[in-house]
């Protein structure tokens, strides 16, 4: 059975693009869920893992999609693994049956972490210069006249 996991950072955003991939890939079970990837305690990530067999294959539509760190995506592939449970990331072509596809898991997994630091770093830097020319963030204040 192909269990399919699509996960969207914020309410406003879309899982649409994800859900038809994962149908379209062969999932019979599909999972959202809405929130960061960073956060290891998702609950449909949870209910997804649970739900997956001996002889499952767990698919998501990117990897950042399932953990944005490289060690809580490399915890659940070992736990997938140990399970005898198949990965596919439909976006990052990946074959764990293979060394080649466990060292392109690897190397793609370092990425992304580094991309996420990458675009983190940026953020800051940008909110600093913004408030060094005097700019304030967030949404303009309210005035209530009394």
């Amino acid at each position: 059975m192909f269990v399919g996991y699509a996960r969207k950072s914020t309410a406003d955003q879309s899982l649409d693009l994800q859900i038809d991939a994962l149908k379209a890939a062969g999932c019979t079970r599909i999972f959202r869920e809405t929130g960061s990837g960073a956060d290891k305690k998702r609950p449909e990530l949870m209910r997804a893992l649970a739900a997956l067999g001996t002889g499952d294959v767990l698919v998501v539509w990117k990897l950042d999609r399932l953990a944005r760190s490289l060690r809580h995506l490399t915890d659940i592939v070992t736990d997938l693994e140990a399970r005898e449970v198949g990965f596919r990331a439909l976006q990052d072509p990946i074959d764990l049956t293979t060394s080649q596809g466990k060292l392109i898991f690897h190397i793609m997994s370092a990425l992304t972490e580094f991309e996420r630091e990458i675009i983190r770093e940026r953020t800051l830097a940008g909110l600093a210069a913004a408030r060094a020319r005097g700019r304030v963030g967030g949404r303009p204040r309210r005035f209530v006249e009394t």
